[in-house]
């Protein structure tokens, strides 16, 4: 991602409640132009004020480029970003937005497994459509505490008939999870997208089901939970670009040394959630803590989320 990336000025056309607590934006830009083109699983980053910065998936039809559509859950508890939209952004609001950028691309194959929980129905709905149009088999299991409150849940019925099974808690339990993934063949690729607890549940069952880690691709709202400490040994970085070296010490994130140090770099949650502040390594072993990148990626070491990644060598030489 460029430094230089365009900022694009969108007006809310439409705010209304598509399921208890969820909100959806309908945004044009502000001139009328045709807004960027993306490909399914991308968000776009909406700076709220009052460093408010999150990012959202892009729910509306691939091929519109006259609008776009965010479905947002308020979360009472969350971080500020969530409550802001629900409470006070109104129709007619102008809004300043990057991107889009797409960290859970849709990747070529055979049939699809979709499962959603709640709110992470949004970036799995594009992939539908995608796969729909393609003409890939596709299932989706689509869950939340609720029918209620599941975005979207009786037109994907309506629409897609018995490729959609719905699983509200309260009435049919958690999802199965382990039926799910024993119906995969072969050639499927598992998208999932909701809440920690199904994720890691996902993760179980995939270890137990012996399937290799590329086949379940997944996106988080929230940071993975990790067994290990990070690594608090001072080490140096090397930023190439702008010739500038750093000593990283304990408890400071790369990405705060190198604002510290005057070089410039795009950040928005600092949780390595977003994939905002992803960073090409150029020389060094990295310590890979981000939530962003597939296992394959760090394995590759090309690029790390300098916000929550550490050095695992005594120096790193990073492109910025």
């Amino acid at each position: 991602m460029e430094l230089n990336e365009p900022e694009l000025k969108l007006r809310v056309q439409r705010k209304q409640s598509t399921a208890d607590g969820v909100t959806a934006l309908t945004l044009v830009d502000v001139k009328g132009r045709p807004l960027p083109p993306w490909s399914a699983g991308a968000h776009i980053e909406l700076d709220l004020g009052s460093e408010l910065i999150r990012q959202y998936s892009l729910c509306s039809p691939l091929d519109d480029r006259t609008e776009w559509k965010v479905c947002v859950l308020r979360q009472a508890e969350g971080r500020g970003g969530s409550r802001h939209i629900c409470d006070n952004v109104e129709a007619g609001d102008v809004l300043m937005a990057r991107g889009p950028r797409n960290n859970f691309e849709l990747l070529a194959a055979k049939r699809y497994i979709f499962i959603a929980g709640g709110i992470g129905i949004t970036p799995l709905l594009p992939m539908i459509e995608q796969a729909e149009a393609d003409g890939i088999p596709w299932t989706l299991t689509y869950g939340g505490r609720t029918l209620g409150s599941m975005a979207e849940a009786q037109t994907l019925r309506n629409k897609y008939s018995d490729k959609v099974v719905l699983w509200p808690q309260d009435e049919a339990g958690l999802m199965d999870l382990r039926a799910i993934i024993s119906s995969a063949g072969e050639e499927s690729l598992i998208y999932c997208c909701g809440p920690e607890p199904l994720l890691q549940g996902l993760e179980t069952v995939r270890v137990e089901a012996g399937l290799a880690a590329g086949r379940v691709r997944t996106e988080r709202f929230a940071p993975k939970v990790l067994a290990e400490p990070a690594r608090q040994k001072t080490f140096k970085v090397e930023f190439a670009r702008s010739r500038i070296a750093v000593d990283v010490g304990p408890g400071i994130s790369i990405m705060d040394a190198a604002k510290a140090a005057g070089v410039p770099v795009l950040f928005s949650c600092s949780e390595g959630t977003c994939g905002t502040c992803e960073t090409g390594i150029i020389a060094g072993a990295v310590e890979h803590r981000d939530s962003v990148l597939t296992q394959e990626e760090q394995e590759e070491n090309q690029t790390m989320m300098i916000c929550v990644s550490r050095a695992a060598c005594d120096k790193l030489t990073l492109d910025l």
